[in-house]
């Protein structure tokens, strides 16, 4: 299980409910074990996200293409067009988060020529990382017309740019505001470089993003939010759109020592615990391990943080700084 990341006379009391919960929970204490070393499929959860909004994106284009949206009879007859869709298609293009399937859709004269997920492209041209701040709410309307018109590259009419934007900010309006489970064994928080336009320039912004696991071990993606200042009245604000789209309970929550994170935690969810998670631990001293010892370091460390008593985990410590990598990195 993950570390506990600070501890006061408060904290007992916490552990001790916590533990009382595992133990009436065996599955749920299995869960936690699980999962409380990785957010490694973040980017699959990301990916899901940007294909349901360039779809609805490329839908939008294909409306302001054929002059009326689907199923529109009377605004079809109004255009005075024979053209219409024709199904679609899927299309794998690379992102900064991976490979994402989008669904392209088709025209009966064969005209349609799609602008988010050109013909014979193979990447996202930026529009992944300005999804990803649609959805952090990292950007002004005007910034997205402008950011989506770069992205685009072609000459593109200032209604169909308007469409496109309106569409996947609806997308992004709906996943924004819909409800959660009441109840999350674990929350990880994580943080995500993505580049923004802000005020006519393109810079690097950290997208913090919360990851609950259900009870049956699945992850989602609660939320994502970019932070003009990191800080106390910053996590409250999480932490309050967390619990007014129904999160009532939650375990653990875990993060990287972020300032502010655990009185936030203590207000909304009393009876939560905020620990180091695993995963941060290890990336944080890698921070001074040559790239080529990092993988040996890593599982030396894996082996201690998730040793099942403190003897093991002593063990464990011996054993790596009695190796030469533990020479080469002492304590």
């Amino acid at each position: 299980m993950t570390t506990v990341a600070r501890r006061d006379p408060a904290d007992k009391a916490k552990i001790d409910a916590i533990e009382k919960k595992l133990l009436a929970n065996p599955e749920i204490a299995k869960l936690i074990d699980d999962l409380g070393t990785s957010t490694t499929d973040a980017n699959d959860l990301v990916r899901g996200m940007l294909q349901a909004s360039i779809t609805r994106g490329l839908n939008a284009e294909m409306d302001a293409h054929l002059g009326y949206e689907s199923g529109d009879r009377s605004a079809k007859a109004a255009a005075g067009t024979d053209n219409y869709r024709n199904g679609s298609y899927p299309k794998t293009v690379d992102s900064n988060y991976g490979p994402v399937t989008v669904d392209v859709p088709r025209d009966r004269a064969g005209t349609f020529l799609p602008t988010m997920v050109p013909k014979g492209s193979r990447r996202l041209t930026d529009v992944d990382d300005m999804i990803v701040s649609l959805y952090a709410g990292g950007m002004t309307i005007r910034d997205i017309q402008h950011h989506m018109a770069t992205a685009m590259r072609v000459d593109i009419s200032h209604e169909t740019i308007s469409a496109v934007t309106d569409a996947v900010l609806d997308e992004v309006m709906i996943w924004q505001n819909r409800q959660l489970d009441e109840f999350y064994p674990v929350i990880f928080l994580d943080a995500l470089r993505i580049k923004v336009r802000d005020g006519g320039r393109v810079v690097n912004k950290s997208a913090y993003m919360a990851i609950g696991v259900d009870l049956d071990g699945i992850k989602h993606i609660l939320g994502l939010w970019i932070a003009k200042e990191e800080g106390a009245s910053f996590w409250a604000q999480v932490c309050a759109n967390l619990s007014n789209r129904g999160v009532k309970d939650v375990f653990i929550v875990c993060c990287d020592g972020l300032k502010g994170l655990p009185e936030a935690v203590e207000a909304t969810w009393p009876n939560s615990m905020v620990q180091t998670c695993i995963v941060h631990l290890i990336r944080a001293a890698n921070r001074w391990v040559a790239y080529g010892d990092r993988r040996g370091v890593s599982a030396a460390l894996k082996k201690i943080y998730t040793a099942a008593d403190e003897s093991t985990a002593k063990a464990a410590l011996d054993e790596f700084e009695a190796s030469e990598l533990g020479e080469k990195y002492p304590r």
